[in-house]
């Protein structure tokens, strides 16, 4: 029987991290409608949006592994999402500056009944950073699709002065976790 791979989510990021590990797999965008309790601590969220995207699209593929995932920053205990404006970009990257905040990537693996969820999470510590660099990196727009305003495998990556943790879960999938628990659900790759 041959196996598939179906990644449930659009992020660019997610597909080439994938495609550098030489993991065959096709893509098939998740719709959908994220719900979250808020309640709930940050990697009980990411967890469960994760599920939500893998469920999503193994009802369609009932033959096939499905992958979803999810990465949120935190910071001060706070989910901080894609910036909604220049300004909310701009307060979220003024809260980092000099400061440690927390990236968690939630992980969903279905395939027929069974399921595996976790998540992983690295810390990330600025710089200080100066009202210029902000409003600089800002009109790049780079920060506006990146959860906590900024994407560590661009231009953001001259804000980090530390991480501890799995640099792969701040770019969007914790890779090496990820293909051992595709392993271990009985996924063959070659």
């Amino acid at each position: 029987m041959h196996q598939h791979l179906i990644l449930a989510s659009s992020s660019p990021r997610r597909k080439e991290l994938l495609e550098n590990v030489k993991v065959p797999f096709k893509v098939v965008v998740s719709d959908v409608e994220e719900i979250v309790d808020p309640k709930l601590p940050p990697s009980e969220i990411v967890m469960s949006l994760a599920e939500q995207k893998a469920g999503a699209v193994a009802d369609r593929f009932k033959e096939s592994f499905v992958l979803g995932a999810d990465t949120v920053v935190v910071y001060e205990g706070n989910i901080l999402g894609k910036p909604e404006n220049t300004e909310d970009a701009k307060r979220m990257l003024t809260a980092l500056s000099g400061n440690t905040h927390q990236v968690l990537t939630g992980v969903a693996i279905t395939f027929q009944n069974e399921k595996i969820v976790f998540y992983e999470q690295t810390d990330v510590t600025f710089w200080p950073l100066t009202e210029d660099e902000i409003e600089n990196y800002i009109l790049t727009e780079e920060p506006m699709d990146k959860a906590g305003s900024y994407g560590i495998q661009g231009l953001g990556s001259l804000f980090v002065k530390e991480i501890k943790g799995d640099y792969f879960t701040v770019v969007g999938l914790p890779v090496s976790r990820t293909v051992k628990e595709l392993r271990t659900a009985g996924f063959k790759l070659k």
